[in-house]
C-alpha cells in the first residue's frame, strides 16, 4: 500500500485527475446505483474551493498591494485589454459562424421562475453596485467585483502600516494559500465525483436532439481556444503559442470543466500562474478579476442562441446589426456571473435587440439549460483558462520587450 501511495504522488496533478475522472466514467456507465455515494466528493471538492476562493483573493490582493513597492511594474493594463479584445472577438467569432451555419431551435417552455437583466444598463448598474457592497456581505455571497473594491481599498490604506502588520496580512495570505494547495490535493477525488454524478444523473440522450447547436456552440469554443487565443499570443510573444495555451487548458480548463464555475477555479488559477513563475503582484488581482469580466464563452453562449432564436422567427440581420450583437454579447458576458449557467439569463437581453418577446428569449434559454451539461462546462473551460492564459501572456510579453528569454514550460509541475 505504502508503495502505491507514493509512486501516486509521484504522478502530476493533471494525470491523477485523468485518471480519476476515467474511474468516474466506468463507475458511472457499469454500476450507477451502487456507486452513488461517491458523488459527494464532487459536492465536497466544489464546496471547499468556493467557501476558500473569496478567503484566498481578499488576503491576496490586499498583501500585494500593501507590499507593492513603488516603481514595480504591473501588467494589469495589458491584461485587461487582452481580456477585453478575447471576449469581443470570441462574440464576433460566435456570430460569423452562426451566420454560416445557421440553427432553428425547437423551443422548450419551463424557465418562468427565473428574471433576466432589463437592459445594458441594468447590468452596469447591476456591476457598480457590487462594487461598493457590503465587504462582509460581499465575501458571504463570493462578489468577486465587491472583494476586490475592498481588497485593493485596504491594501492602498495599509501601504504606510507597519512592517510588522504587513508581514501578518503576508502570513495570513501566504496560510491560506497553503489551505489551498490542501483542497487542490483533492481535485482527483472530486473530479472523480462530479463527473460520475455528471453522467448518472443526466446521460447525454437529453443533448441529441440539439445535437446542431450544441456542435456549433462547442465548435466555436474550442476555434476560440484553440485558433483566435494562440494568435493572440502569438503577436504579444512572438513565439510558438501553442504549449502555454495547452498547459493553461489542460491544468486550468479540466477542473473548471467539472466544477462549472469561474469563481470556484480562482484558486487552480493562482497556483498556475505561480507555476508558471509569473509575478504574484499582478496575477493576485488579474485572475480574480478575470473570473468576473473575461468571458469568452460566454460571448459565445449569448451570440448563438440570440441567433440560433432569430433564425428560428426569420428575422432578417444585417451586418451593422450582427457587429451590435458582437459589442453587446462582449458587454453583457462581462455581467455574467462566475457560477454554472450564469450567462444563459442574458439571453433575453441580446433577444431584445432584435425585439424578440422575452417569453420566447426564456423559451431559449430553456433550450441553454438542456444542453448546459456540455455547454456551460466547455465554456467555463474556456474562460477560466483564459484568465491564466492572458495573465501569463501579459507578462511573458513585458519580458520579450525588455529582451530577456522567455521559457514556457509545457508540463505541470
Amino acid at each position: 500500500m505504502k508503495s502505491l501511495i507514493n509512486t501516486w504522488n509521484k504522478l502530476s496533478l493533471v494525470k491523477q485527475i485523468i485518471i480519476g475522472l476515467i474511474i468516474g466514467i466506468i463507475l458511472a456507465v457499469t454500476i450507477p446505483d451502487t456507486a452513488k455515494p461517491i458523488a459527494i466528493f464532487g459536492s465536497l471538492f466544489v464546496g471547499a474551493l468556493k467557501a476558500i476562493a473569496p478567503i484566498l483573493v481578499f488576503f491576496l490582493v490586499m498583501s500585494a498591494i500593501s507590499q507593492h513597492k513603488s516603481g514595480h511594474q504591473t501588467n494589469m493594463k495589458s491584461i485587461i485589454v487582452l481580456y477585453l479584445l478575447g471576449t469581443f472577438l470570441a462574440g464576433l467569432v460566435a456570430v460569423v459562424a452562426s451566420f454560416l451555419f445557421p440553427i432553428s431551435l425547437t423551443l422548450a417552455a419551463g424557465v418562468d421562475n427565473v428574471a433576466p437583466p432589463g437592459g445594458v444598463a441594468e447590468v452596469l448598474k447591476a456591476l457598480l453596485l457590487n462594487v461598493v457592497d457590503n465587504p462582509v456581505k460581499a465575501l458571504y455571497n463570493a462578489n468577486y467585483i465587491g472583494i476586490l473594491s475592498w481588497a485593493i481599498l485596504l491594501g492602498f490604506a495599509l501601504k504606510n502600516a507597519p512592517e510588522s502588520t504587513k508581514i501578518m496580512i503576508s502570513n495570513i495570505s501566504d496560510a491560506v494559500t497553503k489551505m489551498v494547495r490542501w483542497v487542490i490535493k483533492l481535485a482527483p477525488l472530486g473530479i472523480m465525483g462530479l463527473v460520475f454524478d455528471s453522467i448518472a444523473t443526466n446521460g447525454i440522450e437529453a443533448l441529441l436532439s440539439y445535437g446542431q447547436l450544441l456542435v456549433l456552440l462547442l465548435g466555436c469554443m474550442f476555434f476560440i481556444a484553440l485558433v483566435v487565443n494562440p494568435i493572440i499570443v502569438y503577436v504579444n510573444i512572438r513565439k510558438n503559442p501553442y504549449p502555454l495555451v495547452l498547459r493553461c487548458l489542460r491544468e486550468s480548463g479540466i477542473t473548471a470543466f467539472f466544477t462549472r464555475s469561474s469563481a470556484a477555479n480562482i484558486p487552480v488559477n493562482m497556483t498556475l500562474c505561480e507555476n508558471l513563475g509569473l509575478d504574484k503582484d499582478t496575477y493576485s488581482v488579474s485572475i480574480p478579476l478575470g473570473a468576473t469580466v473575461n468571458m469568452a464563452g460566454a460571448a459565445v453562449t449569448i451570440s448563438v442562441m440570440t441567433l440560433a432564436a432569430v433564425h428560428t422567427l426569420g428575422i432578417q440581420v444585417d451586418i451593422a446589426t450582427a457587429l451590435i450583437l458582437s459589442v453587446l454579447s462582449a458587454v453583457s458576458a462581462c455581467g455574467a456571473s462566475g457560477v454554472a449557467g450564469g450567462s444563459l439569463l442574458l439571453i433575453p437581453l441580446a433577444c431584445s435587440l432584435f425585439g424578440i418577446p422575452n417569453e420566447v428569449a426564456m423559451q431559449v434559454v430553456g433550450v441553454g439549460f438542456i444542453v448546459g451539461v456540455l455547454q456551460d462546462s466547455c465554456e467555463t473551460a474556456l474562460n477560466s483558462s483564459t484568465d491564466a492564459l492572458f495573465t501569463a501572456t501579459a507578462e511573458f510579453a513585458k519580458m520579450r520587450k525588455e529582451g530577456k528569454e522567455i521559457i514556457i514550460n509545457s508540463t505541470a509541475k
